[in-house]
């Protein structure tokens, strides 16, 4: 037995899902849109060639009716298919519950989106509590306009940035000098205890630095604040069999620290890509290696740039052989995604959506595993490999792999 690899391309959807009119989201399709917006700008077809080779095309052409403005599809070496989310949201725990077993059949507590929207009960026991003069913000805002537009007050005061947005989450932008870093992840982690009572998903520190609202950018010292998964996840029953599992990016924190047996933070798409690789050629046989390649999500879904996005995709597709050839015989990879967040589509809010399920590992053919009733069956598939008892959700395709 070898390792297995999960590498989440966080946010990159292939098309809404039959439920997506409950949110909002009929018609939204991450892949086919930014593929279209790429052919409209530069006249040519968005060339994912080693990602098409492993079934990402074809395994979207199956849940979507629009046209992908792709270049013509290799010939498939490996397993593809799409799968529908079950959880009740669209959000980032959710998605990455339950591609580990555990769908999330619950409720999350949100906030309305109207001005002043956090309860003023938990606002004055927070600022009560960890000794800041106050809080600015308190609005549904993307985080990069929320620094521009409060950043200056922010550092003039000392009052942190409190927002949220459409998924389960109090966030809090601070400056990493004037306010603090370790000021900052104590204040969250406050809010992160006041907050599990109205079931709140995630409390995010989301830091910057800059001297004017000209020049403040975010850096990568965010800190995610989780509540535990409700049950055992793949992660969880691997460490317990005596397992490894050597998370990557935020993976930890959204699993709220658990069933982690190394943790290892990286900043941008390229050093989660090396930091992946470097695990793939240090550890061990019985480990899986699990990547959260975030910057899909942060950096152009939910700002909105399609074009950033292709060209954030073109780099992934032309790290994947590098990948590929770091990986042993025996090992197997997975890629796939936690939800949508079509860069076209109306607002900045994640989009309910299938997502792709490629799987590959050397010598393998062509196998269409169809379309998946949930992201469960990943890591149903996982259990299965390692040889660990079953998890309580999904079924296994490890018997389709040829």
């Amino acid at each position: 037995m070898g390792r297995a690899i999960i590498l989440v391309a966080d946010s990159f959807g292939i098309g809404f899902t039959p439920d997506a009119d409950t949110f909002g989201d009929t018609g939204a399709n991450t892949y086919a849109h930014i593929a279209q917006d790429y052919q409209n700008r530069t006249g040519n077809p968005l060339g994912l060639t080693h990602l098409n080779a492993l079934g990402l095309s074809a395994a979207t052409r199956a849940v979507t009716s629009e046209t992908l403005s792709v270049t013509n599809d290799q010939p498939i070496s490996g397993a593809y298919g799409a799968a529908a989310e079950l959880s009740r949201g669209k959000d980032t725990p959710s998605g990455h519950w339950e591609m580990t077993g555990v769908p999330v059949m619950f409720d999350w507590g949100y906030y309305p989106k109207i001005p002043n929207c956090f309860p003023v009960e938990f606002l004055e026991t927070l600022i009560q509590k960890t000794g800041v003069p106050g809080v600015i913000g308190c609005v549904h805002a993307s985080g990069t306009d929320i620094i521009r537009d409060l950043g200056e007050e922010h550092c003039e005061t000392g009052k942190p940035i409190c927002y949220t947005s459409a998924d389960s989450v109090f966030q809090v932008a601070a400056h990493e000098e004037s306010f603090g870093l370790k000021h900052l992840y104590d204040f969250c982690e406050t809010a992160r205890e006041l907050l599990y009572a109205d079931n709140i998903g995630r409390v995010i520190a989301r830091p910057f630095v800059g001297e004017t609202s000209n020049n403040f950018v975010r850096t990568g010292h965010r800190r995610d604040y989780s509540v535990e998964p409700p049950e055992p996840t793949l992660l969880d029953n691997l460490v317990t069999s005596g397992h490894r599992v050597a998370a990557v990016g935020k993976i930890s924190d959204i699993f709220a620290h658990r069933g982690v047996t190394t943790s290892t933070k990286a900043t941008g798409l390229e050093a989660l890509i090396d930091t992946t690789i470097e695990k793939i050629r240090s550890e061990p046989d019985n480990t899986l290696i699990f990547t959260n390649l975030v910057n899909f999500d942060q950096d152009f879904g939910h700002r909105r740039d399609p074009a950033g996005y292709a060209e954030a995709l073109l780099y992934f597709d032309n790290r994947l052989p590098e990948i590929q050839a770091t990986m042993r015989d025996e090992d197997l990879l997975i890629i796939t995604a936690d939800h949508g967040c079509d860069p076209t589509w109306e607002g900045n809010d994640h989009t309910r959506e299938y997502v792709p399920v490629l799987t590959w590992r050397r010598g393998m053919g062509a196998v269409n595993l169809g379309v998946r009733p949930t992201f469960a069956d990943i890591g149903q598939s996982l259990a299965d490999y390692f040889q660990i008892p079953p998890l309580n959700s999904g079924t296994s395709y490890l018997a389709q792999l040829v």
